[in-house]
């Protein structure tokens, strides 16, 4: 481990691994491990409540501590600023949108997306209140921005015209642990699920902006066919509004949908893999992590043209409009019918996956963390000048 006394600190946000983590949270979770294994600052993890996976980020160095409060957003607007002002706390950075009113210390956000903002009925009205009344202040307080992608930088530059000399892109990672399966356990994984020709699959948390109903709409016309289609998988929690969605996915069932939930990470790696085809639909991603998990695998992806999946996916997917449920149909038959153009497509989507990686990620957000603090990069490296 590198030697902590002439490293600056800081303190970070980590309540979205207060549970299991899903989308932030896993980002949180892969930038601070990358961010350790980089050692050019000493990153603390702080939270109102101990973190589902503190063994696995103390093994990788970090350190952790909890001051417990009655809530997440208690805690970070009333609890955290008291030990911000501390003086071994050099800054804060905040992977989850929002910083506290009240900030002693020069401060870094990373904003995944606007989704509170632009897509409000997207989000329960408790996690509306938890952002909407902090986000302005984070965005002029914060010295910099850091977001997932130039889709989330102009919208934040749209809504929050003087940030934009603030504003830097960040595409985070895809865990290495998302290659290509090998013929034997694809053979395994599909003779598992009873699809031994191979499947449909999507990933991702079961609420409105994913936008599933479409999905769910253009199977189950093609499954309803004479011709059928592939099995369709779903994994991932239910979410929020999604009671009606989950007496659909039983309704379907017979036709050849399973619906698996969520996995543990190992399992959700085998069954993306084994995937045949990959359906993204979202109505918003900031980034769409799952997709480029899917092209890291060599699945060939197809995703909703909106926000940042065209940008992720580049020309290694296809795309459509998710409105437009009869081109998602069709784009789906297409695949599944030709196995030349699906194997192109999970080529590309290989090639395209080199893009996004964590060692890359974490390097350009220490540059922002240093650059914050008025510190070199290069001497980062060599041994940083005492505080």
């Amino acid at each position: 481990m590198q030697p902590m006394d002439n490293r600056p600190t800081i303190a970070v946000d980590a309540r979205s691994l207060v549970g299991p983590p899903t989308g932030i949270g896993v980002f949180t979770l892969s930038m601070l491990k990358a961010l350790a294994d980089r050692g050019a600052v000493r990153c603390i993890g702080m939270a109102h409540r101990d973190l589902s996976c503190a063994d696995e980020l103390r093994r990788e160095g970090i350190e952790l501590e909890t001051q417990s409060a009655p809530s997440g957003v208690w805690w970070q607007q009333l609890t955290l600023p008291r030990r911000l002002a501390a003086p071994d706390i050099d800054m804060v950075w905040s992977p989850l949108l929002t910083l506290p009113l009240r900030n002693p210390v020069p401060s870094v956000v990373t904003i995944h997306d606007l989704t509170p903002l632009i897509l409000p009925d997207a989000h329960r009205l408790k996690v509306r209140l938890s952002f909407l009344p902090f986000l302005g202040s984070t965005v002029r307080q914060a010295r910099r921005i850091a977001v997932d992608s130039k889709a989330t930088a102009e919208d934040v530059q749209a809504h929050f015209p003087d940030s934009a000399s603030r504003v830097q892109v960040v595409y985070p990672g895809i865990d290495p642990v998302f290659v290509p399966g090998d013929s034997e356990a694809i053979a395994e994984t599909r003779q598992g699920l009873g699809c031994q020709r191979g499947y449909l699959l999507f990933s991702g948390t079961l609420e409105p902006r994913k936008n599933l109903a479409t999905l769910l709409d253009a199977w189950e016309a093609l499954a309803s066919s004479s011709a059928g289609t592939l099995p369709l998988v779903i994994t991932g929690p239910y979410g929020w509004k999604s009671r009606s969605l989950a007496s659909r996915i039983e309704q379907l069932q017979p036709l050849g949908l399973q619906y698996l939930g969520r996995l543990p990470r190992a399992r959700q790696v085998e069954v993306m893999q084994a995937a045949s085809i990959f359906v993204y639909p979202s109505l918003y991603e900031g980034f769409g992590l799952p997709a480029a998990e899917a092209m890291a695998c060599g699945i060939p992806t197809i995703v909703s043209n909106r926000s940042s999946l065209p940008e992720v996916v580049g020309e290694a997917g296809v795309q459509f409009s998710p409105e437009d449920g009869n081109r998602l149909r069709e784009a789906i038959a297409e695949l599944a019918g030709d196995p030349g153009l699906s194997n192109e497509l999970g080529l590309r989507g290989l090639e395209r996956a080199k893009r996004f990686a964590w060692t890359k990620a974490a390097g350009e957000m220490e540059e922002i963390f240093l650059e914050t603090l008025e510190i070199g990069l290069p001497s980062a490296h060599e041994g940083l000048e005492a505080k």
